[in-house]
């Protein structure tokens, strides 16, 4: 399966975020070999950035070293693959500031929703960060369920189980670009949800 030839966006309806970086997953795999999906912020403004762009891709070297640092044996995002997790972000396109309106994420929650649904084996969703966790509470909540992530701050409520009908649900911080260098609190936080999340699908 291609995803890319898969999920698409209408008519661009958001105003705050950059409409030629519309990125999804250029790659071909097996959806069934997907236990993990890990959904982080936006597509960066640059494509030469993303995860699937290479190892040299600023997204694809965080998230390696993120996975390292939760002791995964792995040296490249090939490997990421190979462990069955899957890289996407909620909102597709680059951002314009620092952050992304309500209404834009709401939006993009419908791609979201539609990219998640190619996937029926998957046991683990991984939300990278605030935009990942509202993406997902808004994709609930049409669903007729209750929001899947409660409001507070995501050190004070990471540690609970939180699911999302038969998937387990991991609110953790952005782990794809520059800022994992930076915020060495978060960035242990971030090693130890991911241990969590591949020690529960081993079991």
């Amino acid at each position: 399966m291609k995803v890319k030839e898969r999920i698409h966006c209408q008519d661009y309806p958001c105003n705050d975020v950059r409409h030629e970086c519309f990125t999804v997953p250029d790659i071909d795999l097996n959806p069934e070999g997907v236990s993990i999906i890990m959904i982080s912020e936006a597509a960066p403004n640059d494509p030469k950035d993303y995860y699937y762009a290479g190892d040299d891709a600023l997204f694809a070297q965080t998230t390696v070293q993120a996975f390292q640092d939760a002791g995964a044996d792995i040296l490249s995002f090939r490997d990421i693959l190979n462990l069955g997790v899957y890289c996407t972000s909620a909102v597709k396109c680059g951002k314009t500031g620092y952050g992304i309106k309500t209404d834009t994420v709401k939006q993009c929650s419908f791609i979201l929703e539609k990219e998640l649904a190619l996937f029926p084996d998957v046991k683990v969703y991984m939300l990278m960060g605030d935009v990942a966790i509202k993406a997902i509470n808004d994709i609930a909540r049409r669903a007729g369920e209750k929001r899947v992530i409660p409001a507070g701050s995501t050190y004070k409520i990471r540690d609970q189980e939180y699911r999302y009908k038969d998937i387990r649900v991991f609110p953790s911080y952005l782990q794809a670009g520059p800022s994992f260098f930076i915020e060495k609190s978060k960035r242990k936080m971030i090693s130890e949800d991911i241990a969590a999340a591949l020690e529960y699908i081993r079991r």
